[in-house]
Formats: C-alpha cells, sequence, structure tokens
C-alpha cells in the first residue's frame, strides 16, 4: 500500500523553533540524534504507523529574509547547546531549503512585529489577494514536492490579542467582512490559516495568537474536513504548573498565592517585552490555575525580557498554601531550558499526529492533543494528567479501529 506523501509547512520558517525543529529533523534523518523528547515516538504510539520524521518534506514562510543555515548558527552561537558536528553534517540540507522558504505577512500584527519585517507590508493588496499569495504558496510546494497533505504550523511571534467579535463566530459572516478588507478586525494569523483550510492543509497554531482558530474558521474546518488545533504550546512553566497543581487539590491544601517569573531572551522575548503583544500570551498562561483547582488564588505572571538570555529562558514560581491548622506553608520550583529545544520535538509529534488525523478523515479540533497546548480548544481539561488521559483514550480508539479493519480484510 503506498504511503502519503507529506510536507511541514512553518509558519515564521527563519525563527529559532522552526530552525531547531528543521535541523532536529534532518539530524534525525542522518541517524545522528535519538529521538528523546517526542511523544510520538515512544511505545504507546508505535501501532498508529505515524510518518517517520524522515519522510517529511519541509517548507514555510517568513516576514523576514535570511538563510536558515545562518539562524542555525546564530542559535548555536547563542545557546551552544546544539553539538557543532550536528550542524555541520546537516549543512547542505539546510541550504537546500532555502528554496522553499516563501514571503510571509505581518498584516495587523502591531509594530513589533512589523518592525521586524524586512519585506513591506503589502499595502496594495487586498485581504483576499492577501489569501490568494498564502494559497498559492502552499499550492505550488505541494505541486513541486508531489504531496498528497501539507500540514501547517503556525511557529510566528505572539500578535496582540483580537478582539472577538460576532461575525468572528459565523463563517458567512467572517467572509463577508474579508471580502470588505476590514483590516483591523483580521489579523494575519487569521490569514493563515484561513488559507491553509481552504487549501485542505490540517492546521496548528502554536502561538497564543487567538486570531489564528476564530471560531468562523473552526467551524469552517469543521465543515471542509480539516482537524485543526491550538492555541500556545506548552513547554516550561505552564507545563509545570499544570502537573503540580492537581497535587495541591488531590491533598485539599488550599492553594493562597502562586506568582510566577518568566525571564526569556530570544526574539519571543523581544516581542513579549511590548504590552500588546505580552497580553496575548499573559492570558493562555494564567487561565490554568483556576481551571484545575475550581477557585481563583491570587496569581499573576510576570514576563520580563532578558536579552542576554538569547534562546534560554528562566522560570521562577512561589507558591503559599494553606495546610492543616490553617498553617501558611510555600513551594518554589526553578524552571530552565531552551525555549527552541523545549518546542520543537513537540512541532513534529503534532505534525505526525495531525497527518493522522488528516488521514483518517477527522475533522474539526483534535481536543485530544490537548496536552500540548496551554490553552486547547474545545477542551475544558487543564490539568496535565487528565489531558494526557484523553490522548491515551484516542490511541487506544485508534488502535482498536485498525484491529478491527484488520480482521474484516482477514
Amino acid at each position: 500500500m503506498r504511503r502519503n506523501k507529506v510536507g511541514l509547512w512553518l509558519i515564521g520558517a527563519l525563527g529559532s523553533v522552526s530552525v531547531t525543529v528543521l535541523t532536529g529533523a534532518l539530524a534525525l534523518r542522518k541517524g545522528l540524534i535519538s529521538e528523546t523528547g517526542m511523544v510520538t515516538t515512544s511505545e504507546p504510539f508505535e501501532p498508529l504507523e505515524l510518518i517517520p520524521v524522515a519522510d517529511f518534506e519541509f517548507g514555510g514562510c517568513d516576514i523576514r529574509q535570511s538563510a536558515l543555515l545562518d539562524s542555525a548558527y546564530r542559535l548555536f552561537q547563542e545557546t551552544r547547546a546544539i553539538d557543532l558536528r550536528i550542524l555541520k553534517a546537516v549543512e547542505e540540507d539546510l541550504r537546500d531549503l532555502d528554496n522553499n522558504i516563501a514571503r510571509g505577512t505581518a498584516r495587523n500584527c502591531g509594530d513589533a512585529i512589523e518592525a521586524l519585517a524586512d519585506c513591506s507590508a503589502r499595502q496594495d493588496v487586498s485581504l483576499l489577494q492577501e489569501v490568494e499569495l498564502i494559497r498559492d504558496s502552499l499550492r505550488t510546494f505541494k505541486m513541486e514536492k508531489g504531496l498528497d497533505v501539507l500540514v501547517v504550523i503556525n511557529l510566528a511571534s505572539t500578535e496582540p490579542p483580537l478582539a472577538m467579535q460576532d461575525f468572528h463566530h459565523d463563517i458567512d459572516a467572517f467572509e463577508s467582512r474579508l471580502g470588505a478588507n476590514d483590516c483591523q478586525a483580521i489579523r494575519a494569523s487569521t490569514l493563515y490559516a484561513y488559507a491553509a483550510i481552504l487549501e485542505n492543509c490540517p492546521y496548528v497554531n502554536f502561538t497564543p495568537s487567538n486570531g489564528a482558530l476564530i471560531p468562523a474558521l473552526v467551524q469552517l474546518a469543521k465543515s471542509r474536513g480539516i482537524p485543526v488545533m491550538g492555541n500556545d504550546g506548552k513547554t516550561g512553566e505552564t507545563l509545570v504548573k499544570s502537573a503540580l497543581a492537581p497535587m495541591f487539590l488531590w491533598r485539599n491544601l488550599e492553594i493562597l498565592s502562586w506568582e510566577g517569573f518568566n525571564l526569556l531572551g530570544n526574539m519571543d522575548g523581544h516581542v513579549l517585552d511590548h504590552p500588546s503583544n505580552c497580553e496575548s500570551k499573559l492570558k493562555t498562561k494564567d487561565q490554568v490555575l483556576q481551571q484545575i483547582l475550581g477557585y481563583a488564588p491570587h496569581s499573576q505572571v510576570h514576563i520580563h525580557y532578558v536579552p542576554s538570555l538569547d534562546d534560554q529562558k528562566t522560570a521562577w514560581d512561589f507558591v503559599h498554601f494553606k495546610g492543616f491548622l490553617d498553617a501558611k506553608m510555600s513551594f518554589q520550583f526553578v524552571w530552565q531550558g531552551y525555549d527552541s529545544l523545549l518546542a520543537a520535538p513537540l512541532i513534529l509529534d503534532l505534525a505526525r499526529m495531525a497527518e493522522l488525523a488528516k488521514r483518517r478523515c477527522e475533522s474539526g479540533l483534535m481536543a485530544h492533543l490537548a496536552s500540548f497546548f496551554k490553552a486547547p480548544l474545545g477542551v475544558s481539561e487543564h490539568s496535565l494528567n487528565g489531558q494526557f488521559d484523553l490522548l491515551a483514550e484516542y490511541v487506544q480508539h485508534v488502535k482498536k479501529k485498525s484491529s478491527r479493519k484488520l480482521r474484516t480484510v482477514g
């Protein structure tokens, strides 16, 4: 039986996360590294026949103009966490991928992101024309590579939050606004998602940008048989928080305050240093505790840009809680890691799971992938163990379906 030929299209292809995804995937293809950090390479997922990482064709788009290899070496200089021998081994492959990077859009993304663009914004084209340009990039890549499926993942910088209006909830009303060229009510992430769905591409929003998967687009994806999911990849402090908060709940310990201080550098930190962009991030990080505990302790998340940290991020959390006889106690933890190296394997996981969902003719929200996101769409469960149970149940469901199909064929 012929296996589908699959591509992965990264929005923000020159960013640190995307470059780490590409470097890692190419290194895996050459057998230079292990699959540590990837969830879908663990034993429970083996029967799903997920596409091997080595089989992906890679492309993407960006608002900046640079060479992937330059970005990879810049990341190496910043982190020293990537073995130089690995970079040397994939140099030519990264150079070849430069031909697969198209021009992106920074439409209505705010000053912080628009200032990063090497190419001027397309003021001379309408929103519908912008969508068509994005669609053309996707179509061209699919045709040139002979792809059956192209998974699109948004790894672009965080946009300012989009204030939801009635037309964001209805696809007909949304398309009417799009046709009227209502630029202020639509972000670049919205255009990317809309174009991907129209081009029959599974779509994942790994960013906090809430304009990417507005309800109208989820509705459209459902009606067109396209799997989609988001928002905001869960890789650090919130991952730990979603694992630890249930412990206090299960022990009937009352959390009084939970203060989180996040320090980060790189381009993500630079963009989040702007209050409007940071607001989107804070919204996805702030909601987790109340959702898990069922009450709202005093809790604030602080994000600070520290340029010298480069790709490394540090989170210090202070938890003040009350126990027996109203005794007040505290718990603290420090989480340190490389932002891009934590995120990259999850991108490969999500791409593999999105391709599987498309192959199985699933549509709409991939709720079973909730454990990968800070603000998973369509899911009320926010504890990490509960979210992972959703994934485990999905895997078991797919395995049972496959077994029945094999018995029927036999």
